[in-house]
This record gives C-alpha cells, structure tokens and sequence, in this order.
C-alpha cells in the first residue's frame, strides 16, 4: 500500500516531507519516500500535476525528465524546466 499527498506549495512539500521522513524514513525518487514504518508516500504537488498536464507535449517532456532526476520534487525547478 502507499499513499499520494497533494501540497499547494513547496513549503508544503517541504514540510511533509521533513516529517515523514524524520526519525528513520527514507527518501526514495521522484517525490517518493518510506516513513519510518516502511509505509510509501508520494508527495505530489499541485504545481506538478498542472505542468504535466501542459497541452505542450514539450512543456510536459521537459517537466517529466527534471522530475526524474529528482527526490524530493522541487517545484521551481519544474518551472525553470517548463519554461525550456
């Protein structure tokens, strides 16, 4: 079983991923992560789900390659990303 978060923002991001990976967690790829009971998260942001979305077919290409070279997503990151 795992779990998918949406957040608003990267303080958000940011802030459920320190928890949930404090105290024995583990970061893994791609916005996922294991807490400290083995259980699998996905911390998605909004940001994420709209670029990927983009009706560009290169905005989202450009989107999905930056987010695979990540671990915890880094949203303006992603934008720089969409932007070219």
């Amino acid at each position: 079983m795992s779990l998918q978060v949406g957040t608003e923002d990267q303080a958000e991001t940011d802030r459920l991923w320190e928890a949930l990976t404090a105290d024995g967690g583990t970061p893994v790829a791609c916005g996922w992560l294991k807490d400290k009971f083995g259980l699998s998260w996905q911390i998605t942001p909004r940001r994420l789900t709209e670029l990927l979305a983009d009706p560009d077919p290169g905005v989202a290409a450009r989107v999905m390659a930056a987010m695979m070279d990540m671990v915890k997503i880094d949203i303006a990151t992603l934008d720089a990303a969409a932007a070219g």
